[in-house]
């Protein structure tokens, strides 16, 4: 019996962003979903229960924390963490980051070897999520 690679799905609108992480986060030996927008993202999770969401904060039809939000207040997916990416110099406040499942912050531009320490940083701690915020 071989183990389960964690599942990681991966939010934002913009193609190339997708295609990157995705590529770093499967090279790494993770299986990657990925969807365009937060509704999507949040079918998504429902759907496949990921161990970890990497979403982009601003997004058409729904915000990547609206997502999330979204996401903590449904049983279905209370449990899911989230990484979040926002733009350089945008810091979300820890009243919205307490209504959601958002773990860490990162600023973009980001490196594919930054997403990936983050990753094997959370999923490697199942407690104790540590919030950093974007600089």
């Amino acid at each position: 019996m071989t183990d389960k690679k964690p599942l990681i799905l991966v939010v934002d609108d913009e193609t190339h962003i997708l295609h990157v992480v995705s590529l770093k986060l499967r090279n790494a030996g993770y299986e990657v979903i990925t969807a365009e927008n937060g509704e999507e993202g949040f079918d998504q999770a429902v759907a496949n229960h990921p161990s970890l969401i990497i979403t982009d904060f601003q997004m058409p039809f729904m915000s990547g924390l609206e997502m999330c939000q979204r996401l903590k207040d449904d049983p279905r997916t209370t449990d899911v963490r989230a990484l979040m990416l926002t733009a350089r110099g945008f810091s979300l406040p820890q009243e919205a980051l307490d209504k959601t499942n958002i773990v860490n912050v990162l600023s973009k531009p980001f490196s594919p070897k930054e997403i990936l320490a983050r990753v094997q940083e959370l999923l490697g701690k199942a407690t104790a999520p540590v919030v950093r915020r974007a600089s």
